[in-house]
């Protein structure tokens, strides 16, 4: 046991020492990291005859960023095909509320008949059901 310990620490001493050297095989060409590049100087544009913008001033493109941005996603306003016209009048489309949407959406208003199972459920407290209970019925 005392041999195989000996050469056992002979061997992480000489791996350890040969670490610190430098010969050939860990030795790379390195890029120099305190080498700093020149750049370029900076230019000045030539002179095109613009004059900045007025604070406050409308944009030339007359379009806020949001509008563009819905311009580009969805393009622009486009007519209805005869189809949809058709579809649109048979379903008397033309005499509907335009502010319809926002009615529904309101929490006041009841859409569907939800029945009274599902007005329970919805109505139920939020909680974990530590306290839920069950009832069967008829029994």
């Amino acid at each position: 046991m005392n041999r195989t310990t000996a050469i056992l620490a002979a061997s992480i001493v000489a791996t350890t020492l040969s670490a610190c050297g430098s010969n050939s095989l860990f030795s790379r060409d390195r890029p120099d990291e305190m080498m700093v590049s020149r750049q370029a100087p900076l230019v000045v544009p030539p002179d095109f005859s613009l004059t900045p913008p007025a604070p406050g001033s409308v944009r030339p493109g007359g379009e806020t960023t949001a509008e563009q941005t819905l311009r580009a996603l969805f393009g622009g306003p486009a007519p209805r095909s005869a189809n949809e016209t058709a579809i649109i009048s048979s379903a008397d489309g033309e005499r509907a509320d335009p502010g319809i949407r926002s009615e529904v959406g309101s929490p006041g208003t009841q859409v569907v008949d939800k029945g009274l199972v599902v007005r329970d459920i919805l109505a139920a407290p939020e909680g974990d059901g530590r306290e839920a209970s069950a009832a069967i019925p008829g029994a």
